[in-house]
């Protein structure tokens, strides 16, 4: 009888070892699979999806089994998980309850519109919902994670979140010599910034200059301003019109002093910074220098022997005639 005995306990054991041993080994997946767990989905629902993705060991019922053998008794977490090539069934287990979800990212160009914001948003794959078309300076550019199935409006409120939050963090750090007296300004004239220059070290002599133009009372004379009533702050895609300069409207700053009635694109944190701690220059011009930056100039007369070298390179280019 106590052979008989010894001889279950054995075989109890080794099935015992057997189970363990293939609960730790590696996983049957020949390459990753993606799995996507719902809110409130229980193990027993989840073994199901794992064994029909072919990405545990045995069947969901011995799956199931093992998981409350070995493994932890937390809960399982939603979202989309990627289970790599060979994982065993105890890691993958650790990944659906510990583990961080599939990550994708969303960026927002320093400069973009709110109108390309809200059309980048909708071109989102696998994002739900809908996104109201935000406020014009509102969003902060940068790169946004969101996981499957995430909705449109939540992407889009983190990045006016991280706009609200970094537009008050350097308001609190604004030079004394800032020409803006709000945040509201502040974004209004940081959009400008951006949008005529690319090159960042530029950034604080081009806020400089139109701060020195904005304490004159001179118009601010900035070609984007003049396009962002055409397009939203899209490509204009050719040059503009002699009837666009003229337009009397709130955004034309060839017609009016001042900056224009609200921004003309989402600017970055560089931009702000450099509004809110512009240069100690004392230029009042620029233009293009052929290499994607700009010279500056302090007289008008410099400035216009700057525009007439401009002009001599673009037809030396073919670019005019």
């Amino acid at each position: 009888m106590r052979k008989l005995l010894g001889l279950v306990v054995f075989a109890l054991l080794a099935g015992l070892v057997a189970v363990w041993m293939l609960w730790w080994s590696a996983g049957p997946a020949d390459k990753p699979q993606r799995v996507v767990v719902q809110q409130g989905a229980t193990l027993g629902v989840v073994a199901g999806q794992l064994h029909k993705a072919g990405v545990i060991p045995g069947s969901r019922r011995t799956y199931l089994a093992m998981a409350r053998l070995f493994g932890s008794c937390d809960p399982v977490q939603a979202g989309e998980f990627e289970v790599p090539r060979g994982m065993s069934g105890a890691a993958v287990l650790d990944l659906i309850q510990h583990g961080g979800p599939v990550q994708r990212l969303m960026t927002i160009p320093e400069g973009m519109p709110s109108i390309m914001v809200q059309e980048r948003l909708a071109a989102l794959p696998f994002a739900s919902g809908e996104a109201a078309l935000p406020a014009e300076g509102s969003v902060l550019p940068d790169s946004y994670g969101y996981a499957r199935g995430e909705a449109r409006s939540r992407i889009l409120k983190r990045a006016t979140e991280a706009m609200t939050r970094t537009l008050d963090e350097l308001w609190e750090k604004r030079s004394p010599n800032t020409v803006v007296t709000s945040k509201a300004e502040a974004v209004t004239l940081a959009s400008i910034v951006e949008k005529e220059t690319g090159k960042p070290a530029e950034r604080p002599t081009v806020a400089g200059v139109y701060s020195n133009r904005l304490r004159m009372g001179m118009k601010l004379d900035a070609d984007p301003t003049v396009i962002y009533p055409i397009t939203r702050g899209k490509p204009l895609g050719r040059r503009i019109l002699r009837s666009e300069l003229d337009a009397d409207n709130g955004y034309n700053t060839y017609r009016r002093a001042g900056l224009p009635d609200g921004p003309i694109a989402n600017p970055g944190k560089a931009s702000i910074a450099a509004v809110l701690n512009p240069a100690p220059t004392k230029a009042l011009y620029f233009v293009a220098d052929g290499t994607g930056g700009h010279v500056f100039a302090e007289t008008l007369a410099e400035q216009n022997a700057n525009v007439a070298k401009w002009f001599a390179l673009r037809r030396q280019r073919g670019e005019i005639k």
